[in-house]
């Protein structure tokens, strides 16, 4: 058990990681998570009222869950206990309750933090309800997993939940630029950083990650009697060990690689598929990106050869919007390999297309009477929907008719391919259609 008013340092300290130094002090000194601290945001109204619910803050690593409960305790005059779900049990619980009550008999409020609540079980959770449903605590829990799946239903009823986001790049060069701007120790330094886009991605949007990787490379590139640094990728991957890609989100090796990326997945490689994924996951890329490309390629390359491909991006998508990385990385594999496998056709999007330019080139595009809705008396006494056949009245529930707009002729769209379930398709079709499948 551990008060961060206890643990705090000066900032002045440069002994103490350059992560603490910069830890917010304030609520105005935070960077990111806007959608809760803004003008309008449920926390800034909180803070602004004097009183807080009590809450579960779900994020990622590095994003400030930590740091925002001690604020809320530091500027809304809360006593601040911290509990790690990790080293503490029942007795533990009980323990801090208990003074917290007493506080509470005193007119004093507590806030409990409790980091990674999702690895209380039900008995520990329990613990906490009374407390939580009468007032004698404040509960902050922090947690990377989904509440939903971790915390049980009764101590979620008694929570708001409020999800954190990874920071975005510019927010992460916003706290690499403010510490060397205002620590004690890297202020007093001539900093030049070469890569940016390397120290940034190599982060994932986690500021802690990023402190860290900035202090341990100014301590590589610093020199005896020096007070200039130059922090290039040579330096960044000999401080961090760890070898990068070239990969410029916003040049031309990005584009070459989703290019080779969604090639492979076309050429039915996915051991070349997976290489380029990696590529893109090892040098930052968003997983929504590479998510919302396979997304589209799944009806690009792949559409109704293998209608379930679709599925299983979207899928993947929802997985990396609920997990994050680096877990969802095994989705996003278990998608790549099935996209790169599985057969493949365009006729779908060649279908579209051509429709559009069919449209686009000034084709009729009236509606036959007999296709119409005729939801009103006046409509049908129009005509609307008068000759209309239902084809479940025929044979096959099948009858041929013209349901294209009356002067234009019958033209192929969509020409199904002879793979996976798409082959299906084409002998219904022939079967349907004589004269327009020959």
């Amino acid at each position: 058990m551990s008060s961060l008013f206890e643990e705090e340092k000066s900032p002045d300290d440069i002994r103490t990681p350059l992560a603490d130094r910069m830890r917010p002090r304030h609520f105005n000194e935070v960077i990111g998570q806007t959608h809760l601290l803004g003008s309008d945001g449920p926390l800034r109204l909180f803070y602004e009222r004097g009183e807080f619910p009590s809450i579960l803050l779900w994020g990622p690593p590095g994003v400030g869950k930590t740091t925002l409960a001690y604020l809320v305790a530091k500027e809304a005059g809360y006593s601040f206990s911290r509990l790690s779900a990790i080293e503490a049990g029942v007795k533990e619980v009980r323990e801090l309750i208990a003074k917290a009550q007493h506080r509470q008999s005193q007119g004093k409020k507590t806030l409990m933090f409790i980091d990674e609540i999702h690895r209380f079980n039900k008995n520990q959770q329990d613990a906490l309800l009374h407390a939580v449903e009468t007032g004698i605590i404040t509960l902050f829990g922090a947690t990377t997993e989904n509440p939903s799946f971790e915390v049980n239903a009764a101590l979620l009823s008694r929570c708001q939940v409020y999800r954190l986001h990874s920071l975005s790049e510019s927010e992460v060069r916003e706290v690499l630029d403010r510490a060397i701007q205002t620590d004690t120790l890297l202020k007093t330094l001539d900093i030049e950083i070469t890569d940016w886009d390397l120290l940034v991605s190599l982060s994932a949007g986690d500021a802690r990650t990023a402190l860290n990787a900035l202090e341990l490379a100014v301590s590589f590139a610093r020199k005896p009697n020096s007070s200039k640094i130059k922090i290039s990728r040579p330096i960044l991957e000999k401080a961090l060990q760890q070898k990068t890609a070239q990969y410029d989100k916003k040049g031309e090796n990005h584009y070459d690689t989703v290019s080779a990326f969604i090639k492979s997945m076309r050429g039915s490689d996915p051991d070349a598929s997976i290489f380029w994924l990696a590529k893109m996951l090892e040098a930052g890329e968003d997983a929504r990106f590479i998510a919302r490309r396979m997304v589209i390629f799944a009806s690009e390359d792949i559409g109704n050869a293998d209608p379930f491909a679709l599925s299983l991006a979207v899928s993947a998508f929802q997985a990396v919007e609920l997990i994050g990385m680096p877990e969802c990385r095994i989705n996003l594999a278990q998608t790549v390999t099935y996209l790169a496998s599985c057969s493949k056709s365009n006729a779908s999007y060649v279908a579209i297309e051509d429709a559009l330019s069919e449209i686009r080139n000034g084709s009729d595009t009236t509606v036959p009477l007999n296709l119409r809705n005729a939801p009103t008396r006046l409509m049908k006494q129009e005509g609307y929907g008068d000759g209309y056949q239902y084809p479940h009245a025929f044979d096959n529930h099948f009858v041929d008719v013209h349901y294209f707009p009356e002067k234009m002729p019958v033209k192929v769209f969509y020409r199904p391919g002879f793979f996976g379930k798409e082959k299906s398709f084409r002998e219904r079709l022939e079967f349907l259609w004589p004269k327009r499948y020959k």
